[in-house]
Formats: structure tokens, C-alpha cells, sequence
């Protein structure tokens, strides 16, 4: 599988999809452009962000925001408030534990469930 590739399925923004599975884990694909994404945290899962194309602004309760580039990968450890948002297209890997929910403690309007993630 070539993972840019795996990109060209993915018709929205804000709806990651399960491109594959390692043991307890999916490997997912999303496309990123503004501001949807809810404050929201995973009480019980860390969530691995590497950056494909593009960047990401990410925001992480009581610290200082950052901006990830093509290549940077980042771990949220559970329990973190943070939220994510890109002002052009911004192409990610995520690996999350399969319980791990959307938006995890929030529901929005973006909030796709599991089933709405397969493959």
C-alpha cells in the first residue's frame, strides 16, 4: 500500500478512515481544512498525529500551540485536551487504539463513528 495514495478515498474533511490494523490498533487517514475539530480528549487512549502533506495547528491545553509540517509526528498522551485545525488542506496519519472515539469525550457535529472509519 502507498500511503499517499490511500488519501485519494477520502472525499471529506474532518472523516478519518480506517486504512489498515496492527493488534489493538487502526492506522488511519484523514484530510484536515479549518476549524471543526472540538476541544476533546481520550481518557483512556494516547493518539499518534504524523503529518503527510500540509500542516497542522495543533492546540494542547496549558501549552503553547505549534504547527506540525510534512514529516513531524506527534503523540497526544490520554487524558490531554487538545484540538487540531489547518487553514489549507493537511494530510494525516493517525494510530489509535480501536476504541479510541472521534472526538473522544465530545460529540459535534464531525463526530463519525467507528463504523463510519472502516475501509
Amino acid at each position: 500500500m502507498n500511503l499517499k495514495d490511500q488519501f485519494k478515498s477520502v472525499e471529506k474533511y474532518f472523516s478519518p478512515r480506517v486504512i489498515g490494523e496492527v493488534n489493538d490498533v487502526f492506522i488511519k487517514v484523514a484530510k484536515i481544512k479549518g476549524e471543526e475539530v472540538p476541544w476533546h480528549a481520550h481518557q483512556h487512549e494516547d493518539e499518534l498525529f504524523y503529518i503527510v502533506a500540509g500542516e497542522l495547528l495543533m492546540e494542547i491545553e496549558g501549552q503553547e500551540s505549534f504547527v506540525m509540517k510534512a514529516g513531524d509526528l506527534h503523540i497526544v498522551p490520554k487524558g490531554v485536551r487538545h484540538r487540531v485545525s489547518s487553514e489549507e488542506e493537511c494530510q494525516l496519519m493517525l494510530i489509535e487504539n480501536k476504541s479510541t472515539a472521534h472526538t473522544g469525550d465530545v460529540v459535534s457535529k464531525i463526530t463519525k463513528s467507528i463504523e463510519q472509519q472502516q475501509y
